[in-house]
């Protein structure tokens, strides 16, 4: 649980910086990848990092612009990667606003009753598991993954090194 609003700022500075490696990567192509056939693609998983007008941090209070709830994904990588990248920076930008007193304060989510600060890690777990999720589709399209806590096989490869296995 978070006690420090900049410590929130901290990490999902980092943590949004390596979901945005990942969406820059993506293609107009690559978005029909699905998981299985008729189920989820990649473009509506990155979408779904896209965070919207009625998610966890809306919810608690932090506002920013967002996309609607549940508004369909658009045919655009480069549209999916500018729409979060301006998310992500607002989401900072708001809760910069808040005091560590709010981090203490609860809200009822997903039925159960959680402190703010708690939320936020949520948030962000959240991100990295679907964010786990989009690296294997990329693969699965033929995409090059970029590294987010380490350095992937193709940027192993461009340092003349063989990833460990």
């Amino acid at each position: 649980m978070f006690t420090s609003v900049q410590d929130f700022i901290n990490d999902y500075s980092r943590e949004s910086q390596g979901t945005q490696k990942l969406l820059d990567a993506l293609t107009d192509e690559s978005l029909k990848q699905e998981v299985v056939p008729g189920g989820r693609t990649l473009g509506f998983l990155a979408w779904h990092l896209v965070h919207n007008d009625k998610g966890m941090l809306q919810v608690i209070g932090i506002k920013f612009k967002a996309p609607a709830a549940h508004s369909e994904p658009p045919q655009s990588a480069a549209v999916i990667a500018q729409t979060y990248r301006e998310t992500a920076a607002a989401i900072l930008d708001a809760s910069a606003q808040w005091s560590d007193d709010k981090l203490q304060e609860s809200n009822a989510l997903f039925g159960q009753t959680w402190k703010n600060g708690f939320t936020l890690i949520q948030f962000m777990k959240h991100e990295v598991h679907h964010r786990g999720q989009l690296t294997v589709l990329m693969r699965q399209a033929g995409l090059p993954v970029a590294g987010v806590y380490g350095p992937s096989k193709e940027e192993w490869e461009r340092m003349g090194m063989t990833a460990p296995a």
